[in-house]
């Protein structure tokens, strides 16, 4: 399953995110693979996709980041997937 998540770091948080993407990355964990992520030019928000096998590994995942950035995650489907389905 295909997610896409956006995220918006927090103005008092906005240090500590950096430092911490800096430091640890934000390489997700096995049964999530990072298909891409992008950062809006000069703000705190953007937003990335992910491949995810494993709901409840993606979970914990986003809750590592939970203390500094707000973030939504919502399933997505690809062109054709939805017209086989129409």
């Amino acid at each position: 399953m295909k997610i896409m998540v956006t995220w918006s770091i927090r103005p008092e948080n906005f240090k500590a995110a950096i430092a911490r993407f800096k430091e640890k990355g934000a390489a997700p964990p096995a049964g999530v693979e990072l298909l891409g992520r992008w950062h809006e030019t000069g703000t705190g928000d953007g937003f990335a996709l992910f491949e995810v096998t494993d709901p409840a590994v993606f979970t914990g995942f986003l809750m590592g980041w939970s203390d500094l950035v707000d973030q939504k995650a919502v399933p997505v489907v690809e062109d054709a997937d939805i017209v086989a389905n129409l």
